[in-house]
């Protein structure tokens, strides 16, 4: 056979592949990962670092048969012809989170076995599987030691502005280690730490605390009643909530797989980043919460008894990561589909479940994710505004520079 003649039916069998996978096959598996990591009780940031590696195995599983985008950090590899994209999207999936989470093994079992059940040519799923095992090992193995399961040890401040665990139960900081994990996309955790926020004695700061004893108090007269509801609607975990939307939103939009894929993977590596380079900065700061800065014995107008509308999280306050998150995955959304302005709604998750906003833009929504934690009580407008800036730069450098399509036309 000639050469041009080879690559022609080459061609045309990848995308005869292409076209049989079932619509939505991705966003099953983004639904398999958070149901699995909410089942888990995972805390917020171990769940980026999941939903990062997973969301890599599906995209590089299928690029690997028809690579319209490039791969996260993945050599070559030789793909047999004629293998089904849905199962080796499927079998990427479910190795990956095997890997992450062996404790949940039978119920990804029963996920790949439903997906693998509705593929009719079991010859083509067989090669699949191969091509998806083999992705997910390699992604799994390149973050195996990313310092993820290092412990640091950590020792409060005591002058006024340093961090120090915070009524009502003192629970001791958390994550530590975090800003030293490696990043999926940035360069290093600091690269876009923020400029230090406001010295505890400034104008700004005295301003950021009495902003916050009035709107984030538990019995507050001054907070509204949209303003509670809003602190509760996005007081869940960041990954989960911006990963319904990303999910619903592919889902509407029809894209198709490699588009979902590369649209989870993006939201995904930049929200994991967010948490990397925000507690780089936390930590880097150590700065001090609501809750203790107004509670501070000896502080003019210090009240001991305040307490914020919802449990402050355990780590330092500057920036805030939650609104580090909303804005990149925000940023990364905005520039997927070209444009901020695309509507939406999405009803809330655990631990305030049930609740349904609704939304213009992308940017609206990351900008209410903010401000909802000052109607909490648990972050200064400072870190707010230093976390929504981080987290467009973390965006913006994520989908710059990550999973580039391989034809650009």
């Amino acid at each position: 056979m000639h050469r041009q003649a080879f690559v022609t039916l080459l061609l045309s069998v990848l995308l005869a592949a292409a076209a049989q996978v079932r619509a939505g096959e991705v966003e099953r598996w983004n639904r398999v990962a958070t149901d699995a990591a909410m089942a888990e009780q995972m805390d917020p940031l171990n769940e980026s670092r999941v939903f990062a590696i997973v969301h890599a195995a599906i995209h590089n599983a299928l690029n690997a048969l028809d690579r319209r985008y490039e791969p996260y950090r993945a050599g070559v590899m030789t793909v047999p012809i004629g293998a089904s994209p849905e199962a080796a999207a499927a079998a990427a999936a479910h190795a990956s989170l095997v890997g992450l989470m062996p404790a949940r093994k039978r119920d990804f079992d029963a996920a790949l076995a439903g997906a693998l059940a509705q593929i009719e040519d079991k010859q083509a799923a067989s090669a699949g599987i191969r091509v998806g095992q083999e992705v997910a090992a390699a992604v799994l193995a390149l973050r195996r030691d990313d310092g993820a399961s290092r412990t640091v040890a950590y020792t409060p401040g005591k002058k006024p502005g340093d961090y120090r665990p915070t009524p009502p139960d003192f629970t001791p900081a958390a994550l530590a280690q975090w800003g030293a994990v490696r990043p999926f996309v940035l360069a290093r955790s600091a690269q876009f730490r923020p400029a230090p926020p406001p010295a505890p004695a400034s104008a700004r700061a005295r301003a950021d605390i009495e902003e916050i004893r009035a709107i984030g108090g538990k019995a507050s007269s001054v907070r509204t009643t949209e303003q509670s509801e809003i602190a509760r609607y996005w007081y869940e975990s960041s990954p989960q909530g911006w990963n319904r939307i990303a999910r619903e939103i592919a889902a509407s939009r029809g894209l198709d797989e490699w588009e979902s894929a590369r649209l989870l993977a993006l939201v995904n590596f930049a929200m994991a980043d967010g948490f990397i380079g925000g507690f780089e900065a936390k930590y880097h700061y150590n700065y001090w919460r609501p809750a203790t800065a107004i509670g501070e014995n000896g502080r003019e107008n210090s009240d001991s008894a305040w307490l914020p509308y919802l449990d402050t999280p355990p780590v330092p306050d500057y920036p805030s990561t939650h609104t580090v998150l909303g804005a990149s995955a925000a940023a990364v959304l905005a520039r997927f589909f070209g444009t901020d302005m695309v509507p939406f709604s999405m009803t809330s998750g655990a631990p305030y479940g049930g609740i349904t906003r609704r939304f213009w833009s992308f940017s609206e929504a990351a900008h209410e994710n903010g401000a909802s934690r000052m109607f909490a009580g648990i972050h200064f407008a400072s870190a707010v505004r230093a976390g929504y800036t981080q987290g467009e730069l973390i965006g913006a450098w994520t989908y710059e520079r990550a999973l580039r399509p391989v034809r650009p036309d």
